[in-house]
């Protein structure tokens, strides 16, 4: 509100309106969003059901351990967080093109149209990442990493891990991994919305090599299998980044105005 007896127009005068149905539009993407969640969760715990999914994750670990050996539960409630916890993550995994769709929803209206044909394919791209994050943890680094770590058991030592420490780990690994492929998607938007050019991506690159390498020692375990699995995807990832930034900016770019045509005087 402008002051008593001034005649300036106040600059915030008629921005209320558009400002709460942009907070009203968030809130009902997030709904959606939610409810896609818990839907994909409902379903997975009637199919395959949640014993199902908690043994398939359990396989990797079951498969390297000695015989007769089983993961145990130290906790009274672990038996039934745990796979809760594990049908929760796998149903948002499956809702996740659901989640970015909404997410994409929102910010379409404020891009331009020759920018609004290439996002629904970045959002589909950013999908497709996360899930091959996940399988390349799941069928390689896991795997991997559970008889690394089983091998170093003694026979004086029984090897029985406590199934939240050991599910605790793989949905952080699950989630580390999945974020770490999204790097292209990363360097595209940095490289579309300007605060960087390819030519500085290029020139950064050694600083990405150790800057994944240091992101890699802290979010994995204390392991140079799992390190090492995390920091080589994620240089390589980097390099096909920029070249997919060259090609997203120049099928983004606005079209150029066509000239002013002139005619000549007829003499």
């Amino acid at each position: 509100m402008s002051e008593p007896g001034s005649d300036k127009p106040d600059e915030l005068a008629g921005t209320e309106a558009p400002f709460v149905s942009h907070l009203i539009e968030l809130r009902d993407r997030l709904i959606r969003a939610l409810v896609a969640i818990v839907v994909a969760f409902v379903l997975l715990c009637i199919w395959p059901g949640i014993g199902h999914l908690y043994d398939l994750l359990a396989d990797p670990m079951v498969r390297n351990l000695p015989p007769g050996t089983r993961l145990i539960a130290t906790s009274v409630i672990s038996p039934v967080m745990v796979p809760l916890k594990v049908t929760l993550m796998a149903g948002f995994l499956l809702a996740l093109p659901v989640v970015l769709y909404q997410l994409w929803a929102f910010v379409a209206p404020g891009l331009y149209s020759h920018e609004k044909r290439l996002v629904l394919p970045l959002v589909i791209s950013s999908t497709v990442l996360f899930f091959v994050g996940v399988a390349f943890c799941y069928l390689l680094v896991i795997p991997a990493l559970t008889k690394f770590i089983v091998g170093f058991g003694t026979h004086s030592v029984n090897v029985a891990p406590d199934i939240e420490q050991y599910f605790g780990t793989v949905l952080t690994l699950f989630l580390v991994f999945g974020i770490a492929f999204e790097v292209p998607i990363a360097v595209i938007v940095l490289a579309r919305i300007g605060i960087v050019t390819i030519a500085q991506l290029r020139q950064w690159r050694g600083y990405f090599i150790v800057g994944a390498f240091v992101v890699s020692a802290v979010v994995t375990p204390p392991d140079m299998i799992s390190q090492l699995s995390l920091a080589i995807p994620m240089c390589i990832l980097y390099e096909i980044g920029i070249v997919a930034a060259q090609i997203f900016i120049k099928h983004t770019k606005a079209p150029d105005d066509e000239p002013e045509a002139t005619s000549k005087p007829t003499t």
